[in-house]
């Protein structure tokens, strides 16, 4: 089995980014301890992608500054448009879980900083997994 040195780039860059991510978002679901748990889960969603997104920008810009360089730009265009649609699918199953599941941790009175770490792993587990099968169905890497 050959291992594309891209795929492999972008997934240490996801996993980075997601437990950045995730101890910036526990920290926050332990601030929001007295809210509604619907409250408490999409605050902490939300400041958690602001987070995710920042981080990765930043990690890919530095990642594939040189290689865009070189490509022609239909070619980068083609490439980001297939990355965005395979981000789009995972972010939809990632959404589903981490919502329900840190919104039933919250429920059941665990920690917000217990659920929010559990809920992450379990949501970015599948996230990382949806968005590599999708990157290589679309041939992007």
């Amino acid at each position: 089995m050959k291992l594309n040195p891209q795929l492999l780039r972008l997934n240490r860059n996801l996993v980075v980014c997601c437990i950045i991510s995730a101890l910036v978002s526990a920290f926050v679901a332990q601030m929001l301890v007295g809210e509604e748990s619907y409250l408490n889960t999409t605050i902490t969603i939300i400041v958690g992608y602001t987070v995710f997104f920042v981080f990765f920008g930043c990690l890919f810009y530095i990642d594939n500054k040189k290689r865009y360089q070189a490509m022609r730009p239909n070619l980068i265009k083609k490439e980001l448009l297939k990355l965005a649609s395979s981000f789009g699918i995972g972010e939809i199953v990632y959404i589903g879980i981490r919502w329900v599941l840190m919104f039933y941790f919250l429920e059941i009175e665990l920690e917000p900083f217990a659920a929010s770490l559990i809920s992450e792993a379990i949501a970015t587990l599948f996230y990382i997994s949806v968005v590599s099968i999708v990157i290589k169905i679309t041939k992007a890497y």
